[in-house]
């Protein structure tokens, strides 16, 4: 009797649960369909890219021109490092303020400094670093008169270097990212009181990209979450980021270091974000994030959702091993020596390399190509460690690369010296290649 009683609640619980089940499965479903679907970063646009081979890695709505704000010092900080590296200017230099860039610290409205002497000068490494730290507007106009003597004439300096990387479809008519409305009688000849510089996010991607690969030393400026500026002068003061993803702030995020918000009403809530994470760095671009009228983090929030879209889809895959023969049967190992001592050479990767590669291969094509085939020849003298092979490595899928970038390159490189043969046995090599080639 004990053991009917058992079996009856027994049947009792397992019908139970089987109807538990049933009721949940058009609440389960919906949830399958739901994960199934692919990211939609919340934002009107959206890039990241992995800047060492400009691999796309993930895209919204990327190619359309949108208010960028105060990202723009992305472009004026490369335009200050390269004049620094050009030797036009020193970090050192002192500037001074013109009344126009003073007025603006002035104002409320602006991002800026508080600058007590109208009369006081700056160092550009100051400068800088308020630009790149606070969003300081003056500073970044600053630096702009200073470069280009006027901000009109850095402004067609911007537009330049951005049409020698091929950007073509933006609007800049500053080099702060400010509204025009702000500036007064100080805008862009042709612009309009209202016009606003105006980027895709595609562009700023670009841009980026070859700031930290041109200028990896701005990282170093990027990464601070506090400084002083003109420390022992009249204006001495702390500057603060709104970068709220670096240690310490509300919205951390580990391995973050750069690079740039943004915020104006046209515009929205903009981030310019980068990361190192599972050996790899990413660069990502939100512009006019959902929600940032009732959110202070929401651009940070979409810049966290997009990083880990990418670092969940796409890994670093070694390629090649300094030292080791490559797995790849095309891969050469020695290249025939013309005029040499030695008739060849070895040639291996010289360091390390990895590429960024998608988890799960759909609708991805990945090819590696040499420049050179076994054996092919190589004229002495052959210096140790010398670049002989080309080897290019490219992912093919229908997010492709940014303008301008096609993939990774590295270098099968020469294991030894092979010093040129003396010049009689050199005039003997040809002639007998001669023969060989003509009879």
């Amino acid at each position: 009797m004990k053991n009917m009683t058992m079996t009856k609640k027994i049947k009792q619980v397992v019908s139970r649960v089987m109807l538990g089940l049933v009721l949940l499965l058009p609440v389960i479903q919906p949830l399958q369909v739901m994960a199934d679907d692919p990211y939609d970063a919340p934002a009107k646009a959206a890039i990241a890219i992995d800047p060492d081979s400009g691999k796309i890695l993930y895209a919204k709505n990327a190619d359309e021109p949108l208010g960028i704000a105060s990202t723009t010092k992305l472009i004026t900080a490369y335009m200050t490092l390269d004049a620094i590296k050009k030797g036009t200017l020193h970090w050192d230099d002192k500037v001074e303020m013109s009344e126009y860039a003073y007025a603006l610290t002035q104002d409320p409205q602006a991002s800026n400094i508080a600058v007590k002497d109208p009369t006081e000068a700056f160092s550009i490494r100051d400068l800088f670093n308020a630009a790149m730290i606070q969003s300081a507007n003056s500073a970044a106009i600053t630096l702009a008169e200073k470069i280009g003597g006027s901000e009109p004439k850095f402004v067609d300096m911007m537009k330049t270097q951005l049409a020698y990387w091929g950007i073509t479809d933006g609007k800049l008519v500053n080099a702060s990212g400010l509204n025009n409305s702000v500036l007064g009688k100080n805008i862009y000849p042709g612009s309009s009181e209202t016009d606003e510089n105006m980027l895709s996010a595609k562009d700023l991607a670009i841009i980026s990209q070859h700031l930290i690969r041109d200028f990896p030393e701005v990282l170093d400026v990027t990464k601070q979450t506090i400084a002083t500026f003109d420390k022992g002068g009249a204006s001495e003061q702390t500057l603060a980021t709104y970068n709220y993803m670096l240690q310490g702030l509300p919205a951390v995020r580990n391995g973050v270091d750069g690079l740039k918000t943004g915020t104006t009403e046209f515009a929205g809530a903009c981030f310019v974000g980068t990361t190192v994470q599972n050996n790899f760095r990413i660069i990502t671009v939100i512009l006019h994030a959902d929600n940032a009228e009732t959110d202070d983090y929401a651009r940070f929030t979409a810049t966290g959702g997009l990083m880990n879209e990418v670092y969940g889809n796409w890994q670093a895959k070694t390629i090649a091993t300094k030292g080791i023969k490559m797995e790849n049967p095309d891969a050469p190992t020695k290249m025939t020596v013309i005029d040499g001592k030695q008739n060849s050479v070895k040639v291996l990767p010289n360091d390390d390399f990895s590429a960024v590669v998608p988890m799960v291969d759909n609708d991805t094509k990945t090819t590696i190509t040499f420049d050179k085939k076994q054996d092919a020849p190589v004229t002495a003298a052959i210096e140790k460690n010398q670049k002989l092979v080309k080897v290019s490595f490219q992912i093919k899928d229908k997010l492709g690369y940014l303008p301008g970038s096609d993939g990774n390159t590295f270098y099968l490189t020469a294991t030894k010296a092979v010093p040129r043969s003396n010049a009689v046995k050199v005039m003997w090599n040809h002639f007998v290649r001669f023969v060989n080639d003509k009879l």
